[in-house]
């Protein structure tokens, strides 16, 4: 394989693409599979069960698919894969899940900035950004094209809505609501994502149909289970954001982020 460094260290039984580059000082475990045009830049330790999907790129001292932080791990392999086309910046952490049976996944196109942490049984989607260290802790599901500013942190089992925004310093303990901005500690839902969404195409009336239901749910006092209730009788279901977003709120299981007090 020409585009390894002779200093990297690479167990003969892992699954490497021919056109793979694995750097200096790089470690790849036996279970690992490096899809076509994976670029390990140097100092990097893939592990575990870990599939690298094409045109993944991965900078120095990230480590990948290693064991789980979680005291309840029993010393089984579990699955780790990160999708085609993702960057991982410096020091950033991917652990395996907790049990042999879970997955710990990161979607396509996604870029993972320096010192994240992506814990055991995680789900990102497609498209998702992660500015630097943002820390997600077990069982966090973020959905496609979110975005996590720097030094945020996650708690255990919160779900982050597709097409979201976190400002920077910010915990987020409890769902946040797709399309939505949210921002502050204590964290509050701010408003609509405007400048996401107009980037990713949803017309003025997409945007005015969120507008109008950020205040229903967040302005007018109504607790969560009446807020989607008017929201269904004055925007109705049609529209698929809303659609979205009403399926969203109502499989809360932590309750959602609340607004400004």
């Amino acid at each position: 394989m020409s585009g390894m460094h002779p200093t990297a260290v690479v167990a003969p039984e892992a699954r490497v693409a021919p056109d793979a580059v694995i750097g200096p000082y790089c470690v790849v475990g036996p279970q690992v599979e490096l899809g076509p045009g994976v670029v390990l830049r140097s100092h990097v330790v893939v592990d575990g069960r870990t599939t690298l999907g094409a045109g993944v790129t991965v900078f120095p001292f990230a480590s990948l698919g290693t064991v789980t932080q979680d005291l309840k791990h029993d010393g089984k392999v579990g699955r780790v894969e990160i999708g085609a086309g993702t960057t991982l910046r410096e020091y950033v952490t991917v652990n395996q899940p907790t049990f042999e049976d879970g997955l710990t996944r990161i979607g396509e196109r996604c870029h993972i900035m320096a010192y994240s942490h992506v814990a055991h049984d995680c789900r990102l989607g497609d498209g998702v950004i992660l500015a630097n260290a943002a820390t997600l802790a077990g069982h966090v599901v973020i959905e496609d094209e979110a975005i996590v500013g720097g030094l945020v942190g996650i708690h255990q089992f919160v779900r982050v809505g597709r097409q979201s925004f976190t400002g920077g310093c910010s915990k987020i303990v409890q769902d946040l609501p797709p399309f939505f901005l949210a921002d502050g500690n204590p964290l509050a839902v701010r408003g609509i994502n405007a400048v996401g969404l107009n980037r990713r195409g949803h017309d003025a009336a997409a945007r005015g149909r969120l507008k109008e239901a950020y205040k229903i749910l967040y302005l007018r006092g109504l607790n969560t289970s009446d807020a989607v209730g008017e929201i269904e009788r004055s925007l109705g279901a049609d529209a698929p954001e809303i659609a979205e977003l009403l399926a969203f709120v109502r499989a809360a299981k932590r309750g959602i982020t609340p607004g400004p007090a």
